[in-house]
């Protein structure tokens, strides 16, 4: 068959490609730690499921307006303008199946082939897909473990140029743990302002799982947040992964436009699903403070036990529920590495590349899962390591 050209830039989450050959191991018989997948392995809370059964009950079964309910969409922009100190209005929000459609959307509706695109990297991987798969420029930005995986501010300025169309930001950010610090967006707004053309799409999707300080958003520095496409979501929070619910939130006009284009592939999230949104925003948040103490305390285990690994060392995640350890010394490359742990310590990981040319060095492990299997893991992996 032949494809079009694009599907050739196309690329893919190698998450999912992991877990996939997890499962045909565990179907072999072999026990498998999964420490490769960012999902929660809670439950979603009580007081949600039960409501999206009674919206289920009561007729919530149809279609919905392409940018969402409108009740949800009040109670998104109550909740953003809250969180991040602005005045969001619902008519400023568009809903849609999980928040990876907002960065499609957001990118097709800006960026033109002749545009340029800085995102971070190590980053998520859909960034640079989307990018490529649009035919404009993908400029990556490193993050460097020595700034704590922050972006450098001097580079940055380095790149934007008037090609530049967007910035993405990602804080606290995946792979890495890494959060932008309210110096940081201070600056990196002072930066986007200057160019007229300049956008800024923030995924904050980890942004209630914070360790150290409270989440800060580029959107509420003046003047930033017409130009701020904030990306959120309740996958990360609510443990709603199966749930497909996200949102953006932006200025009005490109709400349009946005919810022309969800009209034009999805036509509308799921209605049931968006009632049970309204109860996660307004609902009871015990569960969600429970989780993001069960995080820290899984956190402190992985991260003090990959130091005690010989050849390994790991900062300490200011955020989200990632550890990405550098490898380097172990003298293997990172896919390598995390393949060999696979089949040798049935430990699945991600290779750093996954996320990235200047991934290369490291692994990144997800902490969703219980500090039993996080310990028996860390066992694994360093009777693996020393085997090299």
């Amino acid at each position: 068959m032949r494809l079009a050209t694009r599907m050739s830039r196309l690329g893919t989450e190698t998450a999912f490609e992991v877990l996939a050959r997890a499962r045909q191991l565990e179907a072999c018989g072999r026990k498998i730690i999964h420490l490769e997948i960012g999902e929660p392995d809670f439950s979603t809370p009580q007081n949600i499921r039960d409501k999206a059964c009674w919206a289920l009950n009561n007729g919530y079964t149809h279609y919905g307006p392409s940018a969402g309910l409108p009740e949800l969409r009040e109670v998104i922009a109550r909740e953003v303008s809250q969180t991040r100190g602005i005045e969001a209005k619902s008519s400023q929000v568009v809903v849609t199946p999980g928040a990876k459609p907002i960065m499609f959307f957001a990118i097709l509706a800006l960026v033109d082939s002749e545009d340029e695109v800085i995102y971070p990297n190590p980053g998520f991987p859909i960034y640079e897909s989307v990018i490529n798969f649009l035919g404009a420029k993908a400029v990556p930005i490193p993050l460097r473990e020595e700034n704590r995986f922050r972006l450098d501010l001097d580079e940055l300025k380095k790149l934007i140029n008037p090609k530049t169309r967007l910035l993405i930001l990602n804080s606290p950010h995946n792979p890495t743990g890494g959060v932008l610090t309210q110096e940081d967006l201070k600056a990196i707004a002072e930066m986007v302002l200057k160019y007229p053309d300049l956008y800024v799409l923030s995924d904050e999707i980890y942004s209630r799982t914070l360790y150290t300080s409270k989440h800060h958003s580029i959107a509420s520095f003046p003047g930033m947040q017409e130009k701020t496409i904030i990306l959120d979501g309740f996958s990360k929070t609510y443990a709603m992964t199966g749930w497909r619910l996200g949102y953006g939130v932006m200025e009005e006009s490109l709400a349009v436009s946005i919810a022309r284009l969800q009209t034009n592939s999805n036509s509308c999230t799921a209605t049931f699903a968006q009632i049970a949104g309204i109860e996660a925003l307004t609902g009871d948040q015990s569960e969600v403070e429970r989780m993001g103490g069960e995080f820290k305390r899984r956190r402190d285990v992985l991260i003090e036990g990959l130091n005690k690994i010989p050849r390994l060392k790991a900062l300490l995640p200011d955020g989200a529920f990632y550890a990405f350890p550098n490898v380097s010394q172990i003298g293997w490359p990172s896919k390598k590495l995390a393949d060999y742990l696979m089949d040798e310590a049935g430990v699945a990981v991600l290779s750093g590349t996954a996320f990235g040319m200047f991934g290369e060095g490291y692994l990144r492990l997800s902490y969703a899962n219980s500090v039993e299997n996080i310990k028996e893991a860390l066992e694994k992996i360093e009777k693996a390591v020393a085997k090299i």
